[in-house]
Formats: structure tokens, C-alpha cells, sequence
């Protein structure tokens, strides 16, 4: 009997997307893949062409309304409703699939690490659960060491002193490069700090997000969307928690050595609004454009967006921003994103190139393309990743969460890019760009560790064997019955 693997991602894009690529990732390897959505999400993604022609997909309510944003403001119900209302909808799922035929049967699953009652229901049944996270080792060891933190007062806020609750990461890791549950006020460009805290005491957010790293000690692995040669040290100091851990990224890398086989099928799904951005690139020069997006969840102000435009023309380069719908906080309804842009760039389209973030959209697509020559980003894991298996140097404005981690290892470890965080200013904004566009050190640093990447997930690369591993383990938990489980 094949092994049937059940995905179960964190409703979110930034989550949904890596465990796209791991479905597809086993699925190439022989197995059985039935990816669990939410109702919610199934509707949304239904209408985006197929991953993988193979991958089979179901779905449970997430309890929340359909006019419910989902977004950082509603994050803590998300939480709670998936917790309660899907969690028993899944439990009835796997129930089902256990009295169906055997080769309908769920053998295996592979949830989300933020989703620990995905990993108890499953195991409480009989059905042996994997654990996985989509952020980066270091992100992760960061919340797996917040007692440690706490019991040093090492909070994370905009500050340089230096943590010591880190293991391996005493000598370079900052207090403003810890993960933060909710950003903190910025720099403005007149010196003055804008209020974006809610206000809420941290602490008791840090703890649940440090129980719920802890917890994936209970599944019967960890597996992460990164590389040895990239995050050793971090995976060193994971390893201990776990029973086991397999790094097996960028998983989304692992499709660039089919690229010239399958350049005719991506073409086929491109919609008209991409076909234009890639006319757009066409037209110029090798390494001219700076590439902006900062993700599915950050929010900013009106006035970071201004400093960020007025920065962007400065540098003197063209650029392409893709940008959401409801990514500016209190926007008006008068004033739309891409009329902010072309007010400010002034000098027209061949300048400036405004698109709206899409569901289909990877930043991967656009980071490939011989004109991009520097990525402003978030510094989110999925992104951070995605410029770095193309080369290109990345300018990091960090939001939330692992994000403030990845950028300190950008700028002062992999030294593939510049750590922007805590500050929006346009002539920093500009100095940056110009650096990262420029800079010989940084684009070699960048091409070097892309080169090393692609030889991971290559065959015989330490991502591609630990991949392997990886089906050889679900394999063998597979092929044990479970045994009956109490409805």
C-alpha cells in the first residue's frame, strides 16, 4: 500500500505556499497527497491553476465568517476558531478516512508546527503526524529559546544590545533582531516615532508562541523549508528538542531544475496582468530594477509609503512594487495605491510599474528575471529564501515574528543583503537601494550562496538526501495499522 499523506497548512499564504511545494516535493516521490484546506481558502484557490496535477484537495471549515479579513488584526480568532471549530471537523475527517477503502486511508500527516492540536488529534487516533514549519531554523530556534530570553530580560525591542539567550547567536544577535509579536513605533523621517503598538504586554503572547515551538517535539519529527549549508548552526540547536528534524528547502527550488522542461506549461497559466509585468521587465536593462513587496500581512502607513516612494526615485533606478489592496493602514477610499506611486515617480511608466498582489503571484517569477537587480522585502522566510536561490540581493524591512531574525542574518551573517529595520526614511530607503544595486561584495555573496542552494536540492545535494529520508520515515510509519480509534 502506498503511503497517504495528509497536508494540513496554517491557513495563511505565507504557510500555505511552502507546503504547496512539500505536497508536490512527496507526491514526485511516489506518494499519495491529499491537501487539507479551509472551505474558505478551497473557494479562493479553486479558481488558480492546479500545483501539482496529482495532489487531491479536501477541506474543513475554519469557523470563522466569510467577511471575516483574516488578516494581523484578526490573527488571535483565527487561532482560536481553528483550534475549536476545525480541529473537530478534522478530527471527523481522518475518522472517515479510517473506515473508507485502504487505499483511501490516511496514513500519514504533515501539519502546520503552529497547529498543535493537529498533531495530538492525529496521533490520538492512531495516525502517526509530522511536524512542519515554514519559517526559518533560526526564527524557529529564537521561539524555542524565549524562556531562556525571558528569564534574561531579553525582550524584544529596537535596541542594540546584544542577546545572550540564543544558543550559537551570542555574537551577532541584537534585541531588535528578535522575533516580535506586534510591530513597535518607527522612525519617521523627522526623527519623531510613529505609534503602531497595540499596546499589549507581549509576554504572555511570547510564552504561547514558545509552547506551541515546544510542541512540536511531540510529533514524530520536524521538518523545515531550509539547508544545511544555510542554517547549520540554527538546525544544531533545534536538533536537541526534537526526535527528529529534516531540512529539506528551498523546496521551492527544487522545480528550477525542471524549468526549461516545463516553460511552456507555466506559460499557459499567465494571466494577462503578469504577461504585462514581464513585458515591462523585458524592456530593461540587466540588474536596473528594484523589486518591492512586502508580503501578505504587513501593514503600513501612508506616510512609510511616501518615504519609501520618495527613497525609491531618489536611488535613481526603476522600480516594480507589488502591493495589496489592504496593506496601507487607514487608507481612504479615494486614494488607491497605484495613484500614490505615480504621483510620486512623476516620470512615468518606464520608471515606476505599480501591480496588484495576486494569489497566483510568487515573488520567485519575478526575482528570475535578468533585470531585477535588488529585492525590497519584508524578510519573510518565503521571501527571503526566493532571493536567495536567484542571487539577488535583498534590502530587508522587517514587520513581525521571524522576519526581524531572517534580516539580521541578510545583513550580518550571509551578508547577501542590508538590515532596514526600525527605521523608514527615505534617505536611508535610498542609501540602501543604491548599496544593494551596486555593491560587488553584496551580489557576490548573494550569487554564491544561490550556487550553493541549487547543489542542495541537485540529487545527491544535503536537502535532496534529507528529502529522501524524509519519504523513507513516512514510509515506514505508513506501513504500521493503526489501531482503532474512539469516535
Amino acid at each position: 500500500m502506498v503511503a497517504h499523506v495528509l497536508a494540513f497548512p496554517w491557513p495563511l499564504q505565507g504557510h500555505i505556499n511552502p507546503m504547496l511545494h512539500l505536497a508536490s516535493a512527496l507526491l514526485d516521490a511516489g506518494l499519495r497527497v491529499t491537501f487539507l484546506h479551509t472551505e474558505h481558502n478551497l473557494r479562493r484557490f479553486i479558481r488558480v491553476p492546479p500545483h501539482h496535477p496529482r495532489l487531491r484537495l479536501l477541506s474543513v471549515p475554519d469557523g470563522l465568517p466569510d467577511d471575516h479579513p483574516r488578516s494581523v488584526d484578526g490573527l488571535m480568532e483565527l487561532v482560536e476558531s481553528m483550534r475549536t471549530v476545525a480541529s473537530a471537523a478534522y478530527r471527523a475527517l481522518l475518522l472517515r478516512t479510517m473506515e473508507s477503502e485502504p487505499d483511501d486511508a490516511v496514513t500519514c500527516v504533515v501539519a502546520d508546527g503552529v497547529m498543535p492540536f493537529a498533531i495530538s488529534v492525529a496521533e490520538g487516533i492512531g495516525v502517526p503526524a509530522l511536524a512542519f514549519r515554514t519559517e526559518s531554523a533560526c526564527g524557529f530556534l529564537a521561539y524555542l529559546s524565549v524562556p531562556r530570553l525571558l528569564e534574561l530580560g531579553e525582550l524584544p525591542v529596537p535596541s542594540d544590545e546584544q542577546v545572550h539567550g540564543v544558543a550559537g547567536m551570542e555574537d551577532f544577535l541584537r534585541r531588535r533582531d528578535l522575533p516580535r509579536v506586534v510591530p513597535v513605533p518607527l522612525q519617521r523621517g523627522n526623527g519623531e516615532e510613529e505609534e503602531v503598538d497595540s499596546g499589549r504586554d507581549p509576554v504572555p503572547v511570547l510564552q504561547t508562541i514558545a509552547d506551541t515551538a515546544a510542541r512540536c517535539g511531540e510529533s514524530r519529527a520536524l521538518i523545515l523549508n531550509t539547508s544545511a549549508s544555510m542554517e547549520g548552526l540554527a538546525l544544531s540547536g533545534i536538533a536537541p528538542h526534537m526526535r527528529d528534524v529534516f531540512a529539506v528547502g528551498p523546496l521551492h527550488a527544487r522545480r528550477a531544475r525542471a524549468r526549461q522542461a516545463a516553460a511552456e506549461t507555466e506559460t499557459e497559466h499567465v494571466s494577462g496582468d503578469d504577461m504585462s509585468l514581464t513585458a515591462w521587465l523585458d524592456g530593461h536593462e540587466d540588474r536596473s530594477v528594484v523589486y518591492v513587496n512586502l508580503g501578505s500581512l504587513t501593514i503600513i502607513s501612508s506616510e512609510q509609503l511616501a518615504e519609501f516612494l520618495h527613497g525609491l526615485v531618489a536611488a535613481g533606478y526603476a522600480f516594480l512594487c507589488v502591493f495589496r489592496r489592504d496593506m496601507l493602514h487607514q487608507m481612504t477610499a479615494a486614494v488607491s495605491l497605484r495613484e500614490a506611486v505615480e504621483a510620486v515617480a512623476g516620470a512615468g511608466i518606464d520608471r515606476a510599474l505599480v501591480v496588484e498582489w495576486a494569489l497566483q503571484r510568487d515573488a520567485h517569477h519575478v526575482l528570475r528575471h535578468r533585470a531585477v537587480g535588488c529585492f525590497l522585502t519584508h524578510g519573510g522566510w518565503n521571501s527571503t529564501l526566493e532571493a536567495a536561490v536567484e542571487g539577488v540581493p535583498a534590502v530587508c524591512w522587517p514587520f513581525f515574528a521571524d522576519q526581524q531574525t531572517n534580516s539580521r542574518f541578510v545583513g550580518a551573517v550571509w551578508k547577501t543583503g542590508l538590515d532596514m529595520k526600525d527605521v523608514c526614511d527615505r534617505a536611508v530607503v535610498e542609501k540602501m537601494v543604491r548599496e544593494a544595486m551596486e555593491s560587488p561584495e553584496i551580489r557576490a555573496s548573494a550569487q554564491s550562496m544561490a550556487r550553493q542552494l541549487r547543489l542542495d536540492v541537485a540529487e545527491g545535494g544535503s536537502s535532496s538526501s534529507e528529502l529522501e529520508r524524509l519519504v523513507g520515515l513516512i514510509t515506514e510509519l505508513s506501513a504500521v495499522k493503526p489501531a482503532p480509534a474512539l469516535t
